[in-house]
């Protein structure tokens, strides 16, 4: 059996809330996972722009990045026929994520928005299930998003929600390259 960090089991992390920051948490521990050697696949929902953090990323050997590029909308902005092709995107990507991650021994995998797609009705709850489920024993997964449902918080071994108290935004500052995206 593989070993973490001298230990024999990974679990499933959930970063849920409405504050700034469950991207961040998630890509910052795939830092320091792949700073100790660990193999780490990084599979993106529901995002398409080409944000910052992607450009060191990338050039780091143990991580791997997947992510549907194609989509230039929110979901709430597509027409039913749009929507039918994303979701079939999500479901393949969910399933490509899994595979590689399998196919390369990954210590971790950050299913990043993937409780975006599944309010999107892109991916489902028993879709969900199964991945937390069927997760090899070695491997730590992480799910961020919003609004995680009763029934994830009670599934996963560990829960952290960001909740915003006060936020520059609110005063009517953008997005800035290199903080927020």
């Amino acid at each position: 059996m593989k070993v973490i960090n001298n230990m024999k089991k990974g679990y499933v992390q959930v970063y849920t809330g409405n504050g700034k920051g469950k991207t961040t948490s998630a890509l910052g521990l795939s830092i320091r996972a792949a700073g100790s050697g660990m193999n780490v696949v990084i599979a993106q929902f529901l995002k398409a722009m080409n944000t910052s953090e992607l450009n060191i990323l990338n050039s780091i050997d143990n991580i791997k990045i997947m992510r549907y590029s194609e989509c230039k909308k929110f979901f709430w902005d597509m027409n039913d026929d749009e929507k039918k092709e994303l979701r079939c995107k999500m479901k393949q990507m969910l399933e490509d994520a899994v595979k590689v991650s399998i196919e390369e021994k990954s210590d971790l995998v950050v299913f990043d928005e993937l409780l975006g797609a599944l309010h999107g009705e892109f991916i489902t709850k028993d879709e969900i299930i199964s991945l937390i489920e069927n997760k090899p024993e070695y491997c730590e997964y992480i799910i961020t998003g919003r609004a995680a449902p009763d029934w994830l918080i009670e599934k996963a071994d560990l829960v952290s929600s960001i909740e915003p108290i006060k936020h520059y935004m609110d005063a009517g500052v953008s997005a800035r390259k290199g903080i927020e995206f």
